[in-house]
């Protein structure tokens, strides 16, 4: 997959590397969940039938973290995932566009003049939600208009799962409350987070239980705090484990920023360092303060055990 950045106004030398007429799938896709996935998989197929290249054009930062919305700042996919997700897909070209303010004053018109038609794009597909232009004017519907004929417009509907919306904030809701089966069932895999292996306090190896702590590569979207049944891939291997989020109530150590450790199952080697993708299969209870280590050793250890069970049984 070939991966080219955008920027407004559009750079000659950029549009000197794209090929011929293509079919474009436009949207943040925040999460790449079962409803983007769907609009994807309609211009893949578009593309096949009219052979043409298949791309994807989405914006960065997310439209909303410039526009003063900072939650928006932390991504379910931050842009490099994304990536690695559009090109197991199967996506011919990967547009990164950009989002600042010169982009972000651009009409429905110009947006559609000045970015869709430079690209030579043959059809565009969006989802039903989907906005561009100042404040958001654009819709769906002006999007048919304003391309006069020189591209095609296919608007996917919603996508329900059990009668459900899928929808990039419900998931993030349901990170919030811990249901990781409903993240799961509405990305259509589980939630992964990636992060190198760094220094700690190395208060599990005293415990009889090592961590890895990660620093994370992204500010991804931060699950709510507590323990989690895990999977995680270290150096192209799969262990399972358990991980904490949270400020370790236990030990006071005044953090507020939440720490992300993870204790894998038959696993010692030093791996200071290196990057660990972690997926967050089960939450499993909530972070809390122990009046003694004991209490806690006691806990991880039921903890471990419930990990074992959930893993297995999604296995």
């Amino acid at each position: 997959m070939q991966i080219i950045p955008i920027s407004y106004p559009m750079d000659s030398d950029r549009l000197a590397q794209i090929v011929g007429k293509q079919v474009v799938a436009i949207g943040d896709f925040d999460g790449v969940h079962l409803g983007h996935q769907e609009v994807i998989g309609r211009a893949m197929l578009t593309a096949k039938t009219l052979g043409l290249n298949s791309a994807i054009m989405t914006f960065y930062p997310h439209p909303r973290a410039v526009m003063g919305q900072d939650k928006y700042v932390e991504s379910l996919t931050p842009t490099k995932k994304k990536m690695e997700i559009f090109e197991s897909m199967g996506i011919n070209h990967a547009y990164i566009v950009t989002f600042d303010a010169s982009l972000m004053r651009l009409s429905p018109e110009q947006f559609v003049d000045q970015v869709l038609d430079r690209l030579g794009v043959d059809s565009v597909i969006c989802g039903f939600d989907f906005t561009f232009g100042f404040q958001g004017k654009g819709t769906p519907d002006s999007l048919c208009e304003l391309s006069h004929g020189k591209f095609s417009v296919e608007v996917v509907r919603p996508f329900h799962m059990n009668g459900e919306k899928v929808s990039s904030t419900r998931i993030r809701e349901a990170l919030q409350q811990g249901e990781m089966d409903t993240v799961t069932r509405l990305l259509g895999r589980p939630y992964s987070i990636s992060g190198k292996v760094v220094d700690g306090a190395k208060r599990g190896r005293t415990l009889g239980f090592p961590t890895a702590n990660l620093q994370l590569e992204e500010p991804y979207v931060s699950p709510t705090n507590g323990v989690y049944a895990i999977r995680a891939t270290v150096r192209g291997d799969v262990y399972q484990g358990v991980m904490n989020i949270g400020v370790k109530p236990t030990f006071e150590t005044g953090e507020l920023k939440p720490s992300f450790e993870a204790h894998l199952f038959e696993f010692s080697e030093q791996i200071y360092g290196e990057t660990v993708m972690v997926e967050l299969i089960a939450f499993l209870r909530p972070e809390r303060k122990f009046t003694s280590l004991e209490d806690l050793v006691a806990q991880i250890k039921l903890d471990a055990a419930e990990a074992r069970e959930k893993l297995t049984l999604e296995t």
